[in-house]
């Protein structure tokens, strides 16, 4: 049989100092961190329109249309010039956090961290212009 815990009522409390709802304002890098954050919410836009743009076009011809229909209104056109800003900020950032998740090692010496974001954007803009390429260039 286990011995019971004993608990009194002078147990300590911890001092916990009070933090404000407003803290990610105190300092730039702290607002950059909470925005960083948020474009989550923006890529799960874009991933869902995404979807939804593949599932009319699953379901036929006339779907499609209506959901392109859709589209090109003014609010989908301005939230989805909103979007891809923040999607924008939210790849630069992951790439530019590159270096801190992958250490990458050549001859036992560490690659500087600026150059390995740079080829994170070098494969990046390659991957771009081979993707526009494959989009333009087989009319």
């Amino acid at each position: 049989m286990k011995p019971q815990a004993h608990y009194t009522p002078y147990h300590p409390r911890w001092y916990r100092p009070p933090v404000s709802v407003w803290w990610w304002l105190e300092k730039p890098s702290y607002f950059v961190f909470v925005l960083r954050e948020l474009t989550s919410v923006f890529v799960a836009y874009v991933a869902g329109l995404l979807l939804w743009m593949l599932w009319s076009l699953r379901a036929g011809p006339e779907a499609y249309a209506r959901a392109l229909a859709r589209v090109q209104a003014p609010g989908f056109l301005a939230l989805d010039a909103l979007a891809f800003a923040f999607v924008l900020f939210h790849a630069v950032m992951w790439l530019l956090q590159t270096p801190q998740a992958m250490l990458i090692r050549i001859r036992g010496k560490r690659l500087p961290d600026p150059v390995v974001a740079a080829g994170g954007f070098a494969a990046c803009v390659l991957v771009s212009f081979g993707v526009i390429w494959m989009l333009l260039g087989r009319r």
